[in-house]
């Protein structure tokens, strides 16, 4: 599904520990000549105080306190994947928005579609793999992050829940590598699955938790895109890890750590990049080393030697010294097979094509 998406750089550097595929700091950005750029940011779900959405508004309004009086922002919240997002978007383009950000997996064919009627106009697909001249693609490595928590959790407990939204590939990754993050420390954990086939329902995300910590789950984590799952264990007295961002508001003693995304480099980047016509197609799949992904935000409950470990394994990770599915022992999936031989590190397309279930997750795929 994910096989054209590489793991290559679009005029990157590193500072500051962000990743961002143009230098930011080789020039003040231009000044402006005439009107100010319009940039627009198309959410799939609807504008809360944390989750997925949260953190690309974070990341446009990082846009705009960085480039002032140069570019004007919009968003649209709670547009649906498929017809609604082709008309959004479209909309978008024939107000005069010169760069457009689309961030959900299912926009990626509506993009493609109405950059092809408006070639003037920049897109940027993040989660998406398909390019065009002027579509690029983008997605950090969430999986790494995930690897990070499972560390956390496995000291913590035993049996884990995770509410997901789709079995595709980016979810696949996480599940796989919290379960070996986990495994890591706690040889016996294992993680019990649910697929919602959807992204964002908090009351469907909510009822899987607590269905989830019925069959046993001491901790949750999730890929969905609301609250729910960590509010359902603050509600039980369990513990969850909050995904996208810091979830401490709704569940302050849940908490265990925040796997966070970090839009804000990027996004500033490729705005700056319209404005100074350097802006070119690409694809960039940036983790934690690039500063895309992290792990902070650590609950009450962990143990200061607990902390300690995950952002030592943060800073190995960092510095290419930890990869999360380096097998030094043959890794198996779920069915007994041999997924990643002894010795070896599956290639960024293999990776990108994941599509089974590491050894200690409770769970199927649909084949």
């Amino acid at each position: 599904m994910y096989k054209n998406l590489v793991a290559r750089r679009v005029c990157a550097l590193l500072a500051a520990s962000f990743f961002i595929p143009i230098s930011l700091a080789q020039a003040q950005a231009p000044k402006p000549a005439g009107k100010p750029l319009k940039a627009a940011f198309v959410y799939v779900a609807p504008l809360t105080d944390a989750g997925w959405v949260r953190q690309h508004e974070q990341g446009r309004l990082a846009v705009q306190a960085a480039l002032g009086n140069q570019v004007q922002t919009h968003y649209v919240e709670n547009v649906p994947e498929g017809p609604d997002a082709e008309r959004v978007i479209r909309d978008l383009a024939r107000q005069g928005h010169r760069i457009i950000f689309t961030p959900s997996f299912g926009y990626m064919e509506p993009t493609l579609k109405v950059a092809r009627d408006f070639p003037d106009v920049k897109f940027e697909s993040i989660t998406g793999y398909k390019t065009a001249r002027n579509v690029a693609t983008a997605n950090a490595r969430y999986y790494e992050g995930r690897y990070l928590a499972g560390v956390a959790a496995g000291r913590m407990a035993t049996q884990a829940g995770y509410v997901a939204g789709f079995p595709i590939p980016e979810v696949i990754q996480g599940i796989n590598a919290f379960t070996l993050g986990m495994r890591s420390v706690n040889p016996k954990a294992q993680t019990r699955v649910v697929f919602l086939g959807e992204w964002f329902n908090p009351p469907r995300e909510r009822d899987a938790a607590m269905s989830l910590m019925n069959q046993g789950a001491e901790v949750l984590a999730f890929h969905t895109g609301s609250t729910a799952v960590m509010a359902a264990a603050q509600e039980r007295g369990k513990l969850a890890v909050a995904y996208h961002s810091d979830m401490r508001k709704v569940a302050p003693d849940a908490q265990i750590a925040a796997v966070t995304h970090v839009w804000s480099a990027y996004y500033t980047a490729r705005v700056k990049a319209v404005l100074d016509d350097s802006w070119e197609s690409g694809s960039v799949w940036g983790g934690v080393r690039e500063g895309m992904i992290r792990v902070d935000s650590f609950g009450s409950k962990v143990p200061k030697a607990v902390q300690d470990e995950v952002l030592a394994r943060q800073a190995d990770m960092a510095a290419g010294r930890l990869r999360p599915f380096a097998a030094k022992a043959a890794i198996k999936d779920n069915e007994g097979r041999i997924a990643i031989a002894e010795n070896t590190m599956p290639s960024d397309d293999e990776i990108l094509k994941m599509d089974w279930l590491v050894d200690g997750v409770v769970g199927k795929l649909a084949r």
